[in-house]
């Protein structure tokens, strides 16, 4: 199937598959089974969806699952509860991209309350979309950037500057901020010169942990529906994964200040800092699009310039301000 453009940006609540079976959560694995034969397993019975008394999908059960259990277990002892779904809101694209995501057979598509609605299988998705799935890896770089590539291809030089000067403003803003707080650090950059050597380094490490952890979350807040418990969990996950890369890189780099500056005082501020810098980072990286989701703001576009200036006046600030506790003024 080839798709248009229009046919992309269509609701895929128009291409849900009728054809599917629902069990109830408190059926045993028999009593599905007869429930099947009585209903018929649909023309592709790839997994069976479990509901609760409000038909609100409840788990998923494969069908090797189904079959693997006693005829006298509860099919909720052996579903998965983790299950990806698809809001009704969404787009043909956007389904598109959980399919590629997630490499799954079909995937559910529920309302605002988490009721099954129907069924969309991978049939939805050809080669010619995985082909656009990597060139909207593309689009989405440039979004980190706060453009929209696909706004821009055919733009007047007027609504291209229209399109991308408030996001350039927001980066200038930010470097200005940060040029003012390297500012207010003068004496303690003036007494260990080697610390400006090093901070362009802190900038990239800081604002490549922010990128790729805010894409990882651009990509959770679409699947999911967060709370404050979902928040805490994937906050320490990444905060940990963060401090471990920051521990690597900042012993790497403090060991190479040593060895070249013999100043073992810097050497630490250094690594130390790459440390902290990383960590607040992979804080902003996470909170700024979940922030933005909870605003119900464009992710895409406003998670990537905030993210990175909010980065870069953090890595100035926690940086400069270590060297000043340990090596004074």
């Amino acid at each position: 199937m080839k798709w248009t453009k229009t046919e992309l940006d269509d609701a895929v609540i128009r291409h849900v598959r009728g054809d599917f079976v629902s069990l109830d959560h408190g059926l045993t694995v028999g009593q599905a089974l007869d429930e099947i034969r009585r209903r018929g397993p649909g023309d592709k019975p790839i997994y069976f969806y479990v509901v609760d008394g409000e038909r609100r999908l409840a788990g998923v059960l494969p069908v090797r699952s189904l079959l693997a259990l006693p005829a006298d277990a509860r099919i909720e002892d052996g579903m998965r509860r983790d299950v990806v779904a698809i809001p009704e809101s969404f787009t043909v694209l956007e389904a598109c991209e959980l399919f590629a995501t997630h490499r799954l057979l079909a995937l559910p598509v529920v309302d605002a309350d988490r009721r099954l609605l129907g069924v969309v299988d991978v049939s939805l998705l050809t080669d010619e979309l995985f082909d656009l799935h990597e060139r909207e890896q593309m689009d989405a770089f440039f979004e980190t950037l706060g453009v929209r590539l696909y706004h821009l291809r055919d733009a007047t030089p007027r609504a291209a500057f229209r399109s991308r000067f408030p996001w350039m403003l927001a980066t200038v803003a930010s470097g200005l901020v940060c040029a003012l707080l390297a500012g207010a650090f003068e004496r303690t950059l003036a007494e260990s010169l080697v610390l400006a050597f090093f901070l362009t380094l802190l900038l990239g490490l800081g604002e490549s942990v922010s990128i790729q952890t805010m894409t990882l979350m651009v990509h959770r807040l679409r699947g999911e529906r967060p709370g404050w418990d979902w928040y805490r969990g994937v906050l320490g996950r990444e905060m940990l994964g963060t401090l471990l890369l920051g521990a690597a890189c900042g012993a790497v780099v403090g060991s190479f200040v040593l060895l070249w500056k013999g100043d073992a005082a810097a050497a630490g501020v250094v690594g130390g800092g790459i440390v902290i810098s990383l960590v607040g980072a992979c804080f902003v990286g996470v909170s700024v699009p979940s922030l933005l989701h909870v605003l119900k703001l464009d992710l895409k576009i406003s998670a990537g310039p905030v993210a990175l200036g909010t980065v870069d006046i953090w890595t100035i600030l926690s940086y400069l301000g270590l060297a000043r506790l340990v090596l004074g003024p």
